[in-house]
């Protein structure tokens, strides 16, 4: 596992309080993960998520993946749990204009200790945001408390390649993107299965190189104003993102970067 010690909860916090993640939901909508509604569905679909369930997304962020679930996979209820008070309002706020406050709720606290009930959940849910959350093995110790026997944990993540950063490329990358650390496929597998879950898929799903080219060509074609703007026309700050996301795309297309697909089974 790849890592750095002075990323801390706070310093997510601001990320998505900020310029930053606003920038981030310009490049990628408000599904803020990589392949958006498909790679949801492909990970609802694989894990047999639908009607009638409960679930649990772990660091939800602005709640957008729950909407999905609720209103293209027919699940029944969603409950959200993030640390950055912004996200959680702006959730509320859009799960509200939806017409889905009664399916979907919010909690404001850190998911490795969420305060929810055990075996509260049919599944638990998280797209490519686990990478900010640093102690990783009582992440998935958290989900597994909550999930119910039977009940599946599925997330996508940002995660290492086949192929080891250097050091220097790992600080640089953690560095830009505030990751305290990073998990590797096989590292996420052993950590699902030392809690008690049966591993049915970890792999990479191949897509992480691919979208990083689109998120630049979006920049450089066609949102670049809508870039600056956020970042108050500022040209050397979005020229300095634009060398790192650039950088995010040479570490894709060397496998030192992938996305990450899991799915297990609590025993």
């Amino acid at each position: 596992m790849n890592g750095q010690g002075d990323v801390s909860l706070d310093t997510v916090r601001a990320v998505y309080s900020g310029a930053e993640g606003e920038l981030w939901e310009l490049l990628m909508g408000q599904q803020i993960h990589i392949g958006g509604m498909q790679s949801s569905l492909e990970l609802a679909s694989r894990a047999g998520i639908g009607a009638a369930q409960r679930g649990i997304d772990l660091c939800c962020c602005n709640g957008a993946g729950m909407r999905l679930l609720v209103r293209m996979c027919d699940v029944h209820s969603m409950t959200g749990v993030d640390a950055t008070a912004t996200v959680i309002e702006r959730g509320r706020q859009r799960t509200a204009a939806e017409g889905l406050a009664e399916r979907i709720d919010f909690v404001h606290a850190d998911v490795c200790a969420s305060g929810l009930a055990d075996q509260c959940a049919d599944f638990v849910w998280g797209e490519d945001a686990w990478c900010y959350v640093l102690d990783k093995p009582r992440l998935i110790a958290e989900a597994v408390r909550i999930v119910k026997p039977g009940g599946v944990i599925a997330f996508t993540d940002w995660v290492t390649g086949e192929v080891p950063m250097t050091a220097a490329e790992s600080a640089r990358f953690l560095t830009f993107m505030s990751f305290p650390n990073v998990q590797s496929v096989a590292g996420y597998a052993r950590l699902l299965a030392a809690a008690g879950c049966e591993v049915l898929c970890a792999e990479d799903t191949g897509n992480f190189a691919r979208y990083t080219g689109l998120y630049l060509d979006m920049v450089s074609m066609q949102l670049g104003y809508d870039a600056l703007r956020i970042l108050d026309f500022d040209m050397q700050a979005l020229s300095a993102i634009g060398a790192e996301m650039v950088f995010l795309r040479e570490l894709a297309d060397a496998s030192k970067l992938v996305q990450g697909r899991f799915i297990a089974r609590r025993a």
